[in-house]
């Protein structure tokens, strides 16, 4: 077994030749392989954004914001570390070039250098090496994914800083993964490598010689195209690693464990851990892949479908109910703007709806529409942060007599705030400032739902939203027939709501999203796969039909196009 008492080893991953290559999933799996082995890890991701964190940009330039317990707003590849590595993450586990400048700009103003001119190397560069280090205590390896592409001028810094970083721990502590591409030409019918070789020769340049190449491609890596590549980029055969794209991103541990990427780290390193278990990860795969139980559909409905990854941890979290059903879940994406254009009687074709969080007014009234039909035609319904909101709103215009009711973010003169900022928010002037960001404790109502889902009294969530449920309005809305499940422990603030006489009908304050894992669902997205499968099972009753050929499939795929759905296999 692996001595916990050695010094803490350090794996860095680069990109070449373009973006998006899977940096991410690349260091995500390679740390399940070594938790599989015994090992202590986290993963970390240093940003070349000047932003602070990704708290105030928009989510069709970035994706989703990913919140951790302790409250930062981080990177969405922290998700995929947390759903691999299975382990929570925090602060310390999301750098960007900001919040280094920051640092270093608050330690100079601090008189912190005694008169130094503050500079790139080596003020920048030990402060990139400072965030690496913090992580070490209580692990075996720390695994740092570097963001952006090898010869991008913002890159620079993390790069000289990783590669100082190996002359100060030694080669028998570090190592150097990079990720590129080995694109195939149709035209001539080959895979060429030529990118891949510029790509290190690059690396070179700046001082880093890669230990593995992980490259993408679509076609098998030939053993004279992986000698190729060894030879011009200096690697050993063996360390020239494919990755094809595989059915489900949890697939990809297996595809590295095959070719024994984790037995070159630990061979690196010095490990003698044992070899990784992967029996209850490969039934979690074949769940995914094989599910026994047929498809339920779930429609979203958000402000920013265009980008998917703007919901990524919804998108994952709704394929580990699927894994908790062993039912396979077919997620089409709408924008709740076309719903305004185009109303809403498209609920009908889904046997769940899920509407997501969201800042701002845009695309407010078709989350309202959509709402309403699922409440009245009984149709499962999840909402998450805006959704809730949404939900209050709804409820109180359509059930509790409240027409002008609104959210004080979209109306400021709505003679029903139903959903307002509490009395302290309103002296706080900085952007985020007002934001309930990171665990919260949550108490559940007995016989309720949601206790009945949890099994639980107590539990913790993960929160990132600025407005709250107007406790005045509470009774008017218990008199209608909402029930509040969830409170935090004061008694002061709706955490959870629910309609007791409706089928399926349930919306968070916080993000459930993020604490899911592919091996361990969160239990509110497998309670609404569940009933997602009862209503697809009872209208199958209720109306059989013969199975559609592949033919009337697209057909009909193509139709929900055409009506602004994007569906997403």
């Amino acid at each position: 077994m692996t001595d916990h008492g050695s010094p803490t080893k350090y794996i860095f991953i680069t990109g070449g030749v373009v973006s998006s290559l899977g940096k991410g999933i690349t260091g995500a799996s390679i740390g399940r392989l070594l938790v599989e082995r015994g090992l202590r890890v986290t993963i970390q991701k240093f940003d070349p954004y000047l932003n602070v964190d990704p708290g105030t940009m928009s989510p069709f330039q970035h994706g989703e914001v990913y919140v951790t317990d302790d409250g930062a707003e981080t990177d969405l590849d922290l998700g995929h570390y947390e759903r691999f590595i299975d382990e929570s993450l925090s602060q310390a586990n999301n750098v960007t070039t900001g919040r280094v400048y920051q640092n270093i700009i608050t330690k100079e103003r601090r008189g912190d250098f005694l008169g130094a001119t503050v500079q790139v190397i080596p003020h920048v560069t030990d402060e990139i090496k400072d965030a690496i280090r913090r992580l070490a205590p209580n692990h075996d390896v720390v695994i740092t994914e570097i963001g952006g592409t090898v010869g991008d001028i913002e890159s620079l810094p993390f790069l000289e800083a990783i590669r100082q970083f190996r002359q100060d721990v030694g080669r028998k502590n570090s190592l150097f993964i990079h990720l590129t591409l080995v694109p195939w030409i149709a035209a001539s019918g080959e895979l060429k490598t030529k990118p891949t070789q510029h790509s290190v020769r690059e690396l070179l340049g700046i001082g880093i010689q890669p230990d593995l190449l992980v490259c993408r491609t679509e076609h098998d890596l030939e053993d004279g195209i992986r000698k190729k590549i060894a030879r011009f980029c200096n690697v050993d055969v063996s360390r020239v690693i494919e990755s094809r794209d595989v059915a489900t991103i949890y697939e990809l541990p297996l595809a590295y464990r095959a070719q024994a990427v984790d037995d070159r780290i630990c061979e690196q390193f010095g490990f003698t851990s044992r070899p990784p278990d992967l029996r209850s990860w490969e039934a979690m795969v074949e769940r995914i892949k094989n599910p026994r139980d047929g498809r339920v559909r779930i429609c979203v409905v958000g402000k920013y479908t265009e980008l998917v990854d703007s919901y990524k941890s919804i998108a994952e979290a709704l394929i580990h109910g699927g894994i908790d059903n062993d039912v396979e879940v077919e997620v089409a994406w709408r924008s709740s703007e076309e719903v305004e254009e185009g109303g809403a009687e498209f609920v009908d074709r889904f046997h769940g709806v899920l509407v997501p969080g969201g800042f701002g007014i845009r695309g407010v009234s078709g989350m309202l529409e959509t709402i309403q039909l699922i409440r009245e035609r009984g149709i499962p319904y999840f909402g998450i942060c805006l959704g809730l909101q949404c939900a209050i709103i709804e409820f109180a215009r359509n059930v509790c007599g409240l027409p002008t009711s609104h959210s004080f973010e979209f109306d400021a003169k709505t003679s029903d705030p139903v959903i307002s900022l509490l009395d302290s928010q309103h002296r706080v002037t900085e952007m985020g400032g007002t934001m309930r960001l990171g665990a919260y404790p949550c108490r559940l109502a007995a016989g309720s739902l949601a206790r009945r889902v949890y099994g639980a009294s107590e539990i913790s969530e993960r929160h990132r939203h600025r407005y709250e449920v107007n406790p005045h309005y509470m009774e008017p809305l218990r008199r209608g027939g909402m029930e509040f499940s969830g409170m935090s422990p004061d008694g002061g603030l709706v955490e959870m709501l629910e309609l007791p006489d409706h089928p399926f009908f349930l919306a968070t304050q916080f993000h459930p999203e993020l604490k899911s894992r592919p091996n361990k669902p969160h239990p509110l997205f497998s309670a609404f796969v569940e009933a997602a499968v009862t209503r697809r099972d009872a209208v199958a009753a209720a109306q059989p039909t013969r199975t559609r050929t592949v033919g009337e499939w697209e057909e009909s795929e193509a139709s929900a196009r055409t009506n602004g759905v994007t569906a997403a296999r």
